[in-house]
């Protein structure tokens, strides 16, 4: 699943995943999952057969898509594949697109735009807290009173289930929210105080350390130069 423009959600059993524009999303099958589409979302789906399939990942995944990848992307899908278009390609040719793709995909980063699901009841309800309002500026011996659990208890099962501290979690909580707020338009200055940065300045640090961009070149669809 790719959007050539805009930003999906995906959702699994597994967590979230936050899906923008040169980002694509694997998942094998089997997994149940649903997405949703934010802003101006261009969406391409593209499935793989069984042999190509057992080549990437058996886990719901998030890959960073090179030029040559996107490319394959935006060939295999669009108007020019709907069931009343001529055909672009012979099957022989698609079929080679689709190994070029999935090449591309084995040995591309996966970058950290997961957000795993907690299994326990009480990191679940912390989590629809912190989903519900991102800005919350709650420690989590606070967040833990409301579910009944110490900080030190929750602090250990972020560790052993999602491999995260507190910190870590919360900031990559809210940027995804981030990544959402900025594909509908809004600005730097409000995504921030949104997803509760004190100031612009953390926000775009932390931003930038996970997706690997600046919040305002992201938003204008730019990859370089000055953060507007």
């Amino acid at each position: 699943m790719y959007a050539a423009g805009g930003v999906l959600t995906v959702h699994t059993e597994r967590g979230t995943s936050i899906v923008p524009a040169d980002r694509a999303a694997w998942t094998p099958a089997g997994f149940t999952h649903d997405h949703r589409a934010h802003g101006d979302t261009d969406m391409r789906i593209v499935f793989l057969a069984p042999s190509l399939a057992r080549l990437v990942p058996d886990r719901p995944t998030v890959f960073l898509v090179s030029g040559l990848a996107r490319e394959a992307l935006l060939a295999l899908t669009g108007p020019h594949t709907y069931e009343d278009a001529a055909p672009r390609y012979t099957g022989a040719a698609r079929d080679r697109l689709l190994r070029v793709l999935v090449d591309e995909l084995r040995e591309a980063p996966e970058p950290a735009l997961h957000l795993p699901e907690p299994r326990d009841d009480r990191l679940r309800a912390v989590a629809r807290t912190l989903r519900e309002n991102p800005a919350d500026n709650a420690t989590l011996a606070e967040l833990g009173r409301a579910v009944g659990a110490g900080s030190r208890t929750l602090s250990r099962l972020l560790h052993d289930e999602l491999g995260m501290t507190f910190y870590e979690w919360r900031t990559h909580l809210r940027v995804h929210h981030a990544l959402v707020l900025l594909a509908e338009g809004h600005d730097t200055l409000r995504t921030a105080s949104a997803c509760g940065w004190a100031n612009p300045s953390s926000f775009i640090a932390a931003f930038t350390n996970i997706i690997g961009t600046t919040p305002g070149r992201y938003r204008t669809g730019r990859r370089t130069g000055p953060d507007p």
